[in-house]
């Protein structure tokens, strides 16, 4: 089962630009100082972000949670080559690593790999555990390869909006 967003059926001006860029920074701003900021009324803005969040512009509000700050210290990059791409062998993967909570971000990608995440564990036993449940007794994992992360440079889920 592919469960794939539909693409948002709003179309964009401005004012929907400009309240998107706020609230990707701060989504926790009053209704009001938004307003201010971008020359709309409180209840305009929040008309506009309920419309965004219904047609699917946007898709979630959460907090961004310094991994550090909860023992989550390593971070790695993992390169995975199944041993096809045949749909359902590509699904199935898909389903694995959307349910795994390890698994921060997932790609299906091209260029001779088949998928690139980014895992978040307490630590290496607990990234071995992880590899091995998701990889290395997974039949349709041809291979993978992991990157520990030195560095955590910039992290973040900011869209760059025109």
């Amino acid at each position: 089962m592919n469960k794939k967003a539909p693409a948002p059926s709003r179309l964009l001006d401005l004012f929907d630009r400009a309240i998107l860029r706020i609230v990707q920074k701060d989504n926790k701003m009053p209704q009001r100082q938004i307003a201010e900021k971008v020359n709309l009324s409180a209840a305009a803005v929040q008309r506009r972000i309920a419309a965004m969040e219904k047609s699917g512009v946007i898709i979630r509000n959460s907090a961004m949670v310094d991994a550090r700050s909860v023992q989550m210290g390593i971070t790695s990059i993992v390169e995975v080559m199944l041993t096809d791409e045949r749909l359902q062998t590509v699904d199935n993967a898909k389903a694995l690593f959307r349910a795994a909570p390890e698994v921060q971000q997932c790609y299906y990608v091209t260029g001779g790999v088949s998928f690139m995440l980014v895992i978040v564990s307490q630590d290496i036993t607990a990234y071995e555990e992880t590899t091995r449940r998701l990889f290395a007794q997974n039949e349709a994992v041809a291979s993978y390869r992991s990157l520990i992360a030195l560095d955590r440079v910039k992290v973040g889920s900011d869209i760059l909006i025109p």
